[in-house]
């Protein structure tokens, strides 16, 4: 569940600083998923709840917007598998409206912005929100020259191949278009098509696929256009970029335009007077969702006025004459087929709920997670139930709830599994006690053992913030791991593919789904990742609790791999000065601790480790300037500091080059003690450790 957040209002300005850091972060990872890769992991609402935060975040401390803030940013960087266009308007998004109230502010901002009466009429448009990939076409003399994607909304993937592959989109338009014409819209798959062409994959043998839009945006970017030409894309226009002469001078006159030069635009777009007409379109079009037979999530309300469209502008990455009316998250209910089990990289098992296949949203949904035994537990719900499912963009819905007086005589409860369900069959434990945190985590005690884990190790290795090995994802990781002439069971297993694929008279390139250059284009990537950043070798072991800033911490204090492996083999055999100097680091403590131990205590994990560092060369952690005189040096604040929060001392401290350490050891070299210090303090004394106050602090950094 998502952690609970400070109230913006009682945020500091260093709190606020550092979440605005963290959400420019995750929102980019989101973007990135969703646009490049067409695979989001977080539902449309959970996301727009970070946009949201980070919003009222920037609203409070305008000072602090950042250069790579989301606010200014659309979409996500571009693909390197197309040429790059770079838009001559750029392709921004919209704003949200969430609720009535929303409209209504909207519009009275619009009023305002204009200096119009309360009763003066503000005709504007609402239209159905497509949910599809954003796609751009430029005509020249009414002939299609380029088709490019949104991209990060200032340069696209150039699809045009593609593009021509689409039967609703024109090659020649019809009529008298300008002489250049940029026409947006979006590409889409209605149900019908998405249901038939999965219904094919099955008889094929293949892979199916999990929802329309996904399906649309990945069918546009092939590599090959035939693909594209086999699949039943649509495409729906509603929007223009570069113009050479005007059709019109309103939204609905330039919508008609556009259906008279050759191109679908929805019926379902109206006119409307006020706030009033707005949102009872809005509902309308609520109650048609189902019916259509595409999807889409809300309603796009734009001011119908071309000239006070101009007026009006722009709000970063957002016009201020548009926004879109967002639906709430979808609801159905469905039966509880049965409850499968899927063990994680860490050995959490995670129940997953099968259901009776249901539409949700205009996706098919046929599973749900159910996320540990409490869960099934709290909602009550045992096999054969009628359950309430909601779907608002996740990848697997949630289950809600049962309905109680739909229950059948021989519904049975799940009984979790007490030993793994891989082919090892070894125990589960659970770790802890209560209902938060591990307490309510199943783990396989098979750990390496267990080749459920073994794959998601391998995934969790290749991943972008560990490894990042281009062309090895989560498909190809499961080929190779099965694969009888070339597996991969091992992180260094993928760095002997290319020597074992050479020896090897069942070569990779000959092996289906698989080709010369694929093949090639792989060993390449692997061997550009020979060379790793020691933050990202040790990312990428998996160790628990050692995520990616724990990993950079770990990095920085040791500096080099072989340092790193030293300590780590220490505190694997309890050597306390080892225990002490890790548990100074800040950010470390007992779990974190006890997870290395425990990863380099396990004979088989040594034996992963010394191959995998026998066939890399990591790289060592950054090193501070020479000059500064607190290079190298490790220096522990404590007490009330009075000029600066703990979170400014560190990061000072840092760019400096110093370690910062949450403890005092026999390996600090400075301490720097505002009032109230307390046993740091006393401790410093004892191992005769120099310490300062702030003051000092300041005149040596020369602040």
């Amino acid at each position: 569940m998502p952690v609970a957040k400070a109230p913006v209002d009682s945020l500091s300005e260093t709190q606020a600083r550092a979440e605005l850091e963290q959400l420019a972060r995750e929102i980019e990872e989101h973007d990135r998923r969703y646009h490049a890769e067409d695979a989001p992991t977080i539902s449309d609402a959970d996301y727009d709840a970070l946009r949201r935060r980070n919003l009222a975040i920037e609203q409070r401390f305008p000072e602090l917007v950042r250069a790579d803030s989301p606010s200014r940013r659309v979409g996500a960087p571009v693909s390197e598998k197309f040429d790059k266009v770079r838009h001559k308007v750029p392709m921004l998004s919209l704003d949200n409206a969430f609720s009535d109230a929303d409209v209504i502010d909207f519009v009275g901002r619009i009023r305002r912005y204009l200096k119009l009466g309360a009763e003066a009429p503000v005709a504007m448009t609402a239209e159905p929100k497509i949910d599809g990939l954003s796609l751009s076409l430029r005509y020249e003399g009414g002939r299609l020259v380029s088709a490019a994607t949104r991209g990060d909304g200032q340069e696209g993937e150039n699809v045009t191949a593609n593009a021509r592959a689409v039967a609703d989109i024109p090659s020649i338009l019809s009529g008298a278009p300008p002489e250049v014409l940029e026409v947006r819209g979006e590409v889409y798959m209605t149900h019908a098509d998405f249901l038939a062409l999965n219904r094919r994959q099955e008889a094929e043998g293949k892979p199916t696929y999990v929802n329309p839009r996904n399906t649309a945006a990945g069918s546009l970017r092939q590599l090959d256009a035939s693909v594209t030409a086999a699949r039943p894309l649509k495409f729906f226009a509603y929007a223009w970029g570069e113009v050479s002469e005007m059709p019109s001078d309103t939204q609905t006159g330039m919508v008609d335009a556009l259906a008279r030069f050759g191109f679908h635009t929805n019926a379902l777009m109206k006119r409307c007077e006020s706030a009033e007409d707005l949102l009872t379109q809005y509902r309308k079009i609520e109650e048609l969702r189902a019916t259509l037979g595409y999807d889409i999530d809300g309603v796009v309300y734009k001011v119908d006025d071309l000239a006070l469209q101009q007026r009006l502008g722009f709000v970063s990455r957002s016009p201020r004459w548009a926004i879109a009316h967002k639906f709430p998250a979808e609801k159905a209910t469905t039966i509880l087929r049965g409850i499968d089990i899927q063990v994680g990289r860490t050995g959490a098992l995670t129940p997953v709920a099968r259901l009776e296949p249901v539409t949700v949203g205009g996706v098919v949904v046929t599973n749900a997670t159910l996320h540990n035994a409490e869960e099934i537990e709290r909602l009550g719900v045992m096999i054969g139930d009628t359950v309430t499912v909601q779907r608002a963009g996740d990848v697997i819905p949630q289950i809600l709830g049962f309905i109680a007086e739909k229950r059948p005589k021989d519904a049975e409860a799940f009984v979790f599994p007490t030993t793994c369900p891989c082919s090892l069959e070894t125990p589960v434990v659970r770790e802890g006690i209560g209902t938060g945190g591990e307490g309510v985590v199943r783990r396989c005690s098979g750990e390496f053992a267990c080749p459920f884990q073994r794959v998601e190790h391998l995934r969790h290795f290749v991943s972008r913030r560990a490894f990042d090995i281009d062309g090895l994802g989560e498909k190809q990781i499961e080929f190779f791991f099965n694969d009888p002439d070339l597996p991969v069971k091992s992180p260094a297993d993928i760095f002997t593919l290319a020597g074992r694929d050479a020896g090897n008279l069942k070569k990779l390139k000959d092996k289906e789904g698989w080709g010369a250059v694929s093949a090639a284009n792989l060993f390449a990537a692997i061997e550009d990742r020979r060379t790793i950043a020691l933050e990202r070798m040790i990312y990428g072991l998996g160790i628990r609790h050692v995520g990616e800033q724990t990993a950079k911490t770990l990095a920085r204090a040791y500096g080099t791999w072989a340092e790193f492996h030293d300590a780590a083999l220490a505190v694997a055999v309890n050597d306390a000065q080892a225990r002490e100097e890790m548990d100074a680091l800040d950010d470390i403590g007992d779990a974190v601790i006890a997870s290395i131990a425990h990863y380099f205590g396990e004979e088989h994990n040594r034996e992963l480790v010394e191959r995998l560092a026998g066939e890399v060369s990591v790289q060592e952690a950054e090193r501070p300037a020479e000059d500064s005189p607190f290079a190298g040096k490790t220096i522990v604040f404590t007490g009330a500091l009075e000029r600066m929060s703990r979170d400014e001392a560190k990061a000072m401290a840092e760019r400096l080059g110093a370690k910062v350490a949450g403890s005092v050891s026999k390996k600090t070299d400075l301490v720097v003690a505002g009032p109230g210090a307390g046993s740091k303090l006393k401790k410093a004394s004892e191992l005769g450790i120099e310490v300062i106050d702030e003051d000092a602090w300041f005149e040596r950094v020369g602040a």
